[in-house]
């Protein structure tokens, strides 16, 4: 080798090492942000940042095949004693942080005043993971139930359920119906379905029973979750750009939004997750939408939500005369987050003409059934 090649050689050589360098620097700061953007959206759900969150009282409740599922009951700020009940059922592969706006909205509430409950679904959160043969609809249904029975045993109830929440709340009605008529005022069903859900959309491919490779990701996650673990670590930026395209309609949202529905996402195991695919596959609850008439309805959704087209709120308001139907134009699956000033808006006003259809009666099966009379 000449004098000249060896010299270039020698350049390419820095060359290499400084670009090398520099791609690593680019990495680890690409890396860092990252790790900032999470922790910031951990601290505002979770109420580390002062003034961010009202306080929140946790508790837990056992459901009744046994399982801990962890709750927050929220008061009024005012101290002053609430008027009627909220409780807030968050979506599939998510946790209680789907709430972050609504929580101190509705702590700071004076007409009417709300007690707030909000849970982590089983397998989901801070919940305890429940047995796959355990995780379908049909048991999240009996766990709101569970959970009603333990922290609401008085007083009137708005529920509202995000996605598999809304599911979950469908659930509650086909099973104990006379709650609907007891109890529960108010219903709130959000970028939600009745049926089909895997017609169309994200779903369509994901929650096929004959999907070799959702099923093959949940079977390699149970044998070797620290492999599985470690492949979404390291696709990491991948998966944030997919949960921005597909949570949020408006692209250009804050990416500290998008890191927290990804913290949320990355708190649950691959495999818990994937214990759900069959019974969302076979959610059909057209026929339960009934036992929701005699409550306020409102049904809201993203007409952009690319996992749950809009078409689905539609069917769900044509099955509900009464129903009020919410488009969100340009706004994806999470509304409460990425239109959370109008969505907040909408739910208050769920709530306020809820209590106004109780006419002040007590919420018992005989204060029910004055209402009745007096309308008829």
């Amino acid at each position: 080798m000449n004098r000249q090649q060896t010299i270039w050689g020698a350049v390419g050589a820095a060359g290499a090492a400084v670009a090398g360098l520099a791609v690593g620097a680019a990495a680890r700061k690409r890396h860092r942000i990252a790790v900032d953007r999470r922790r910031l959206a951990t601290q505002l759900s979770e109420g580390a940042a002062p003034g961010e969150q009202p306080p929140g009282e946790s508790v837990s409740v056992i459901s009744d095949d046994g399982l801990r599922l962890d709750c927050e009951e929220i008061a009024p700020l005012d101290g002053g004693t609430a008027d009627v009940t909220l409780v807030l059922v968050h979506g599939f592969a998510l946790d209680r942080r789907t709430w972050h706006f609504q929580r101190r909205t509705f702590a700071e509430l004076t007409e009417p005043r709300v007690h707030q409950v909000l849970y982590d679904v089983r397998s989901h959160g801070r919940s305890e993971r429940g047995p796959r043969e355990s995780c379908t609809i049909e048991q999240l249904g009996r766990d709101l139930e569970c959970v009603i029975r333990t922290l609401v045993p008085e007083g009137p109830i708005v529920l509202v359920g995000h996605s598999m929440g809304g599911m979950t709340v469908m659930a509650l009605a086909e099973q104990h119906p006379e709650l609907f008529e007891e109890r529960i005022i108010g219903v709130g069903l959000v970028s939600t379905s009745a049926g089909e859900v895997g017609a169309q959309g994200l779903p369509r491919a994901l929650l096929s029973r004959r999907n070799p490779f959702t099923r093959g990701v949940g079977l390699l996650a149970k044998a070797q979750p620290t492999l599985v673990e470690t492949g979404r670590r390291l696709l990491g930026d991948i998966i944030w750009a997919i949960t921005r395209n597909f949570a949020y309609g408006d692209h250009n949202v804050e990416p500290w939004m998008v890191d927290l529905v990804d913290t949320m996402i990355s708190a649950n195991a691959v495999d818990a997750l994937t214990d759900f695919v069959d019974t969302v596959n076979s959610h059909d609850r057209i026929a339960a939408l009934p036992a929701l008439a005699g409550c306020e309805v409102l049904v809201a959704a993203g007409d952009a939500d690319r996992v749950i087209p809009f078409s689905h709120a539609e069917r769900i308001a044509g099955e509900l005369a009464d129903a009020t139907l919410v488009r969100f134009p340009g706004v994806g699956h999470m509304p409460m987050l990425e239109q959370h000033e109008a969505m907040d808006d909408a739910l208050v006003e769920l709530v306020r003409r809820s209590m106004r259809r109780t006419g002040g009666e007590p919420t018992t099966k005989q204060g029910f059934l004055r209402r009745l009379r007096r309308q008829a």
